[in-house]
């Protein structure tokens, strides 16, 4: 199984030794960044990059529980400038992506 998708504004993690899905949306401008990390399930990531659009994969990783965000604009934050809301879930994501670039630099050699 593909182990990651991307899209434009998105990226979506499965995790083969946990079994669990992850989804990240970030958007990057001048004024700011926003980034968005959600759990997604198997169906979501499954559906992911079948849209002919951006917006409807985003969309559908949106209608998954959200994880963590942060967003800090120039224009001030839309809220905390970051909030954890399973942090269990969080760590989880971030355990993975640490151990994928651990593997690139590997292979890489």
């Amino acid at each position: 199984m593909k182990t990651e998708k991307r899209g434009s504004n998105w990226t979506a993690y499965y995790d083969p030794d946990t079994k669990r899905y992850f989804a990240e949306i970030m958007y990057t401008s001048r004024e700011g960044r926003e980034q968005y990390d959600y759990e997604i399930t198997q169906d979501i990531y499954g559906r992911l990059g079948t849209f002919q659009d951006d917006v409807e994969n985003e969309r559908l990783i949106k209608s998954a529980k959200m994880t963590y965000s942060f967003e800090n604009t120039m224009y001030g934050t839309l809220g905390p400038e970051r909030t954890v809301w399973d942090e269990e879930a969080h760590e989880a994501m971030y355990q993975y992506e640490k151990k994928k670039e651990k593997n690139k630099k590997k292979a890489g050699r």
